[in-house]
Protein backbone atom coordinates (compact mmCIF):
# COMPACT_ATOMS: atom_id res chain seq x y z
CA UNK A 1 0.00 0.00 0.00
CA UNK A 2 1.29 3.53 -0.85
CA UNK A 3 0.29 6.48 1.36
CA UNK A 4 0.22 9.55 -0.24
CA UNK A 5 -0.22 12.36 1.85
CA UNK A 6 -2.54 15.66 1.37
CA UNK A 7 -0.34 18.77 0.35
CA UNK A 8 -0.69 20.20 3.80
CA UNK A 9 0.47 17.03 5.45
CA UNK A 10 3.12 17.21 2.56
CA UNK A 11 4.68 20.80 3.60
CA UNK A 12 4.20 19.72 7.30
CA UNK A 13 6.10 16.22 6.72
CA UNK A 14 9.02 17.99 4.90
CA UNK A 15 8.97 20.77 6.98
CA UNK A 16 9.73 17.92 10.12
CA UNK A 17 11.98 16.09 8.67
CA UNK A 18 14.33 19.16 7.62
CA UNK A 19 14.25 20.72 11.51
CA UNK A 20 15.24 17.03 12.41
CA UNK A 21 18.25 17.19 9.74
CA UNK A 22 18.99 21.05 10.51
CA UNK A 23 19.18 19.68 14.50
CA UNK A 24 21.48 16.86 13.86
CA UNK A 25 25.69 16.57 13.12
CA UNK A 26 26.04 15.62 10.16
CA UNK A 27 29.39 13.38 9.56
CA UNK A 28 30.53 12.03 6.04
CA UNK A 29 33.55 10.07 6.16
CA UNK A 30 35.52 8.65 3.33
CA UNK A 31 36.71 5.18 3.67
CA UNK A 32 34.21 4.27 6.28
CA UNK A 33 34.02 0.34 4.82
CA UNK A 34 36.28 -1.09 7.40
CA UNK A 35 39.09 -0.09 10.12
CA UNK A 36 39.69 3.21 11.52
CA UNK A 37 37.20 4.45 9.03
CA UNK A 38 34.40 2.15 9.96
CA UNK A 39 35.08 2.48 13.93
CA UNK A 40 34.59 6.25 14.01
CA UNK A 41 31.51 6.20 12.03
CA UNK A 42 30.25 3.33 14.51
CA UNK A 43 31.49 5.73 17.38
CA UNK A 44 30.39 8.57 16.08
CA UNK A 45 26.42 7.35 14.91
CA UNK A 46 26.31 6.64 19.02
CA UNK A 47 27.47 10.05 20.01
CA UNK A 48 24.30 10.92 18.06
CA UNK A 49 25.64 12.18 14.46
CA UNK A 50 23.95 11.55 11.35
CA UNK A 51 26.92 9.66 9.29
CA UNK A 52 27.36 9.10 5.61
CA UNK A 53 29.38 6.80 5.35
CA UNK A 54 31.95 6.89 1.95
CA UNK A 55 33.72 4.19 0.30
CA UNK A 56 34.99 3.18 -3.09
CA UNK A 57 33.35 -0.50 -2.77
CA UNK A 58 29.64 -0.24 -3.01
CA UNK A 59 29.33 -3.75 -1.64
CA UNK A 60 31.09 -3.51 1.48
CA UNK A 61 29.63 -0.09 1.74
CA UNK A 62 26.46 -0.98 1.63
CA UNK A 63 26.79 -3.67 3.91
CA UNK A 64 28.73 -1.49 6.79
CA UNK A 65 26.29 1.23 6.43
CA UNK A 66 23.50 -1.11 7.03
CA UNK A 67 25.06 -2.72 10.42
CA UNK A 68 25.96 0.63 11.23
CA UNK A 69 22.77 2.54 10.72
CA UNK A 70 24.83 5.19 8.27
CA UNK A 71 23.92 6.24 5.12
CA UNK A 72 25.88 4.60 2.19
CA UNK A 73 27.79 7.17 -0.58
CA UNK A 74 29.81 5.88 -3.18
CA UNK A 75 33.37 7.54 -3.52
CA UNK A 76 36.57 7.38 -5.23
CA UNK A 77 38.87 9.78 -3.82
CA UNK A 78 40.71 9.43 -6.58
CA UNK A 79 38.39 10.01 -9.58
CA UNK A 80 36.64 13.94 -9.86
CA UNK A 81 33.76 12.28 -11.37
CA UNK A 82 33.05 9.89 -8.25
CA UNK A 83 33.82 13.13 -5.75
CA UNK A 84 31.61 15.12 -7.63
CA UNK A 85 28.43 12.52 -7.86
CA UNK A 86 29.36 11.83 -4.25
CA UNK A 87 29.12 16.12 -3.44
CA UNK A 88 25.54 16.03 -5.12
CA UNK A 89 24.36 13.45 -3.76
CA UNK A 90 24.50 15.37 -0.11
CA UNK A 91 23.00 18.07 -1.15
CA UNK A 92 20.34 16.36 -2.68
CA UNK A 93 19.72 14.51 0.18
CA UNK A 94 21.17 16.34 3.69
CA UNK A 95 21.51 19.66 1.58
CA UNK A 96 25.07 20.29 4.08
CA UNK A 97 27.94 18.53 6.30
CA UNK A 98 28.95 19.96 9.44
CA UNK A 99 32.08 17.59 9.59
CA UNK A 100 34.68 15.96 7.12
CA UNK A 101 37.13 13.13 7.75
CA UNK A 102 39.18 12.50 5.20
CA UNK A 103 40.47 9.04 6.39
CA UNK A 104 40.65 7.27 3.09
CA UNK A 105 44.42 6.03 2.70
CA UNK A 106 46.86 3.94 1.20
CA UNK A 107 49.85 2.46 2.72
CA UNK A 108 52.22 1.74 -0.47
CA UNK A 109 55.52 0.05 -0.40
CA UNK A 110 57.48 -0.41 2.90
CA UNK A 111 61.15 -1.02 3.26
CA UNK A 112 64.27 -0.56 0.51
CA UNK A 113 63.12 2.62 -1.15
CA UNK A 114 65.50 1.49 -4.66
CA UNK A 115 62.99 -0.10 -6.26
CA UNK A 116 60.20 2.61 -5.63
CA UNK A 117 59.04 4.41 -8.99
CA UNK A 118 56.91 6.87 -10.16
CA UNK A 119 53.79 5.27 -9.98
CA UNK A 120 54.43 3.48 -6.82
CA UNK A 121 54.19 7.45 -5.68
CA UNK A 122 51.41 8.71 -7.81
CA UNK A 123 49.07 5.70 -6.26
CA UNK A 124 49.83 6.83 -3.02
CA UNK A 125 49.95 10.68 -3.33
CA UNK A 126 46.76 10.20 -5.57
CA UNK A 127 45.06 8.91 -2.20
CA UNK A 128 46.52 9.99 0.47
CA UNK A 129 47.37 13.82 -0.64
CA UNK A 130 45.59 14.37 -3.93
CA UNK A 131 42.36 12.95 -3.11
CA UNK A 132 42.02 15.37 0.24
CA UNK A 133 42.11 17.72 -2.05
CA UNK A 134 39.71 16.47 -4.34
CA UNK A 135 37.53 15.79 -1.32
CA UNK A 136 37.79 18.86 0.45
CA UNK A 137 37.36 21.20 -2.55
CA UNK A 138 34.00 19.48 -3.46
CA UNK A 139 32.72 19.59 -0.71
CA UNK A 140 33.42 23.22 1.19
CA UNK A 141 30.35 24.34 -0.72
CA UNK A 142 28.40 21.61 1.43
CA UNK A 143 30.35 22.73 4.45
CA UNK A 144 30.07 26.41 4.00
CA UNK A 145 26.48 25.78 5.23
CA UNK A 146 27.02 24.58 8.51
CA UNK A 147 27.01 26.51 11.58
CA UNK A 148 30.15 24.92 12.56
CA UNK A 149 32.32 23.64 9.99
CA UNK A 150 34.64 20.87 10.88
CA UNK A 151 37.21 19.10 8.83
CA UNK A 152 39.66 16.46 9.92
CA UNK A 153 42.08 14.94 7.93
CA UNK A 154 43.74 11.40 9.28
CA UNK A 155 47.05 11.77 9.16
CA UNK A 156 49.79 9.72 11.12
CA UNK A 157 52.91 10.07 13.24
CA UNK A 158 55.11 8.75 10.49
CA UNK A 159 54.74 11.95 9.09
CA UNK A 160 56.41 13.64 12.00
CA UNK A 161 59.98 14.56 11.30
CA UNK A 162 60.44 14.52 15.19
CA UNK A 163 58.74 11.47 15.79
CA UNK A 164 60.35 9.71 12.85
CA UNK A 165 64.17 10.64 14.37
CA UNK A 166 63.17 9.83 17.82
CA UNK A 167 64.55 5.92 18.71
CA UNK A 168 62.22 5.81 21.12
CA UNK A 169 59.43 6.04 18.95
CA UNK A 170 57.91 2.90 16.86
CA UNK A 171 57.92 5.45 14.12
CA UNK A 172 61.38 6.13 13.77
CA UNK A 173 62.20 2.08 13.46
CA UNK A 174 59.57 1.99 9.91
CA UNK A 175 60.98 2.60 6.44
CA UNK A 176 57.73 3.81 4.68
CA UNK A 177 59.00 6.21 2.20
CA UNK A 178 55.71 6.76 0.81
CA UNK A 179 53.64 6.61 3.35
CA UNK A 180 55.62 8.76 5.64
CA UNK A 181 55.74 11.29 2.57
CA UNK A 182 52.52 11.54 2.23
CA UNK A 183 51.39 12.03 5.97
CA UNK A 184 54.10 14.98 6.30
CA UNK A 185 52.44 16.72 3.45
CA UNK A 186 48.95 16.12 4.41
CA UNK A 187 49.99 17.72 7.96
CA UNK A 188 51.34 21.05 6.35
CA UNK A 189 48.27 20.71 3.77
CA UNK A 190 46.67 21.04 7.14
CA UNK A 191 47.85 24.30 8.59
CA UNK A 192 47.50 25.83 4.92
CA UNK A 193 43.99 24.64 5.00
CA UNK A 194 43.29 26.51 8.70
CA UNK A 195 45.14 29.65 7.89
CA UNK A 196 43.06 30.05 4.31
CA UNK A 197 39.68 28.79 5.17
CA UNK A 198 38.42 31.26 6.97
CA UNK A 199 35.24 30.28 9.39
CA UNK A 200 36.41 26.43 9.17
CA UNK A 201 38.55 24.29 11.94
CA UNK A 202 40.62 22.22 10.20
CA UNK A 203 42.53 19.93 12.15
CA UNK A 204 44.86 16.12 11.59
CA UNK A 205 44.35 13.16 13.62
CA UNK A 206 47.20 10.20 14.20
CA UNK A 207 45.28 7.25 15.26
CA UNK A 208 48.79 5.74 16.59
CA UNK A 209 50.02 2.58 15.75
CA UNK A 210 46.59 0.46 15.47
CA UNK A 211 45.42 -2.78 14.36
CA UNK A 212 44.23 -2.53 11.02
CA UNK A 213 44.30 -4.06 7.07
CA UNK A 214 47.22 -1.43 6.66
CA UNK A 215 49.63 -3.16 8.63
CA UNK A 216 48.38 -6.81 9.16
CA UNK A 217 46.45 -5.74 12.53
CA UNK A 218 50.08 -6.07 14.06
CA UNK A 219 49.45 -2.40 15.90
CA UNK A 220 49.21 -2.13 19.49
CA UNK A 221 46.45 -0.21 19.60
CA UNK A 222 42.31 -1.27 19.56
CA UNK A 223 40.39 0.07 16.89
CA UNK A 224 38.63 2.62 19.56
CA UNK A 225 41.86 3.96 20.74
CA UNK A 226 42.81 4.54 17.45
CA UNK A 227 39.79 7.01 16.90
CA UNK A 228 40.16 8.28 19.96
CA UNK A 229 41.61 12.01 18.44
CA UNK A 230 39.40 11.34 15.70
CA UNK A 231 36.15 11.02 17.98
CA UNK A 232 37.75 13.84 19.94
CA UNK A 233 37.86 16.51 16.99
CA UNK A 234 34.47 15.91 15.51
CA UNK A 235 32.57 16.42 18.94
CA UNK A 236 34.78 19.20 20.23
CA UNK A 237 33.01 22.52 21.05
CA UNK A 238 32.83 25.31 18.24
CA UNK A 239 35.37 27.34 20.54
CA UNK A 240 37.88 24.81 19.71
CA UNK A 241 41.09 25.80 17.69
CA UNK A 242 41.84 25.36 14.01
CA UNK A 243 45.19 24.10 12.79
CA UNK A 244 46.18 21.50 15.38
CA UNK A 245 47.95 17.81 14.84
CA UNK A 246 46.41 15.46 17.79
CA UNK A 247 46.78 12.11 18.74
CA UNK A 248 45.52 10.06 21.95
CA UNK A 249 47.16 11.87 24.35
CA UNK A 250 46.94 15.29 23.27
CA UNK A 251 48.95 17.53 21.21
CA UNK A 252 51.61 17.01 18.67
CA UNK A 253 54.40 19.39 17.59
CA UNK A 254 54.34 20.37 14.28
CA UNK A 255 57.95 19.23 13.52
Amino acid sequence: MVLVFPPSKRLWFGSLVQATIEGMTITFITGANKGIGRETARRLIACGHTVLLGARDRERGEEAAAALGARFVPIDVTDDASVAAAAADVAEHEGRIDVLINNAGVQGPFGDPGDLTAADARAVLDVNVIGVVRTTTAFLPLLRRSDDPVIINVSSGMGSLAFTHDPGRSESHVVAPLYASSKAALTMLTTQYAKGLKGIRVNAADPGYTATDINGHSGSQTLTEGTDAIVALATEEPVAGTGRFIDRHGEIAWS
